[in-house]
């Protein structure tokens, strides 16, 4: 794996560790993201609901490589995206690699919004 991309994987999880507890792994960050796009807080999720949760952070953090659009709020405020591109075919560690790029990216543009 590329040197870079995994000391900025680890400073992510440096800074989430303080609030999640060590150990994250690439699902655990998303789901963090997810809950924390979806906007409702902590709660307890049904199973339908947490892979919904973890929908939301794949498209949030896809979208600015142009693979979703985000559409709007539904009437019970779940965002829906829709999909722009076809994503890549890519190998386990290839996927594993554009997630945690994008989740840098991600946790890196809401830094510089702060």
């Amino acid at each position: 794996m590329d040197a870079e991309l995994e000391k900025n994987w680890e400073q992510v999880l440096k800074k989430l560790e303080p609030v999640f507890g060590p150990d994250l792994d690439a699902q655990a960050v998303l789901f963090i993201i997810g809950v924390q796009e979806l906007g409702k807080g902590h709660r307890e999720f049904s199973k339908d609901e947490k892979l919904d949760v973890m929908h939301i952070a794949i498209c949030t953090v896809l979208a600015p490589y142009g693979y979703y659009e985000y559409e709007g709020m539904d009437t019970e405020g779940w965002p829906h995206w829709k999909p722009t591109a076809k994503l890549p075919s890519l190998k386990p560690a290839q996927q594993a690699q554009l997630m945690k790029q994008a989740v840098i990216d991600y946790f890196t543009a809401r830094d510089k919004e702060n």
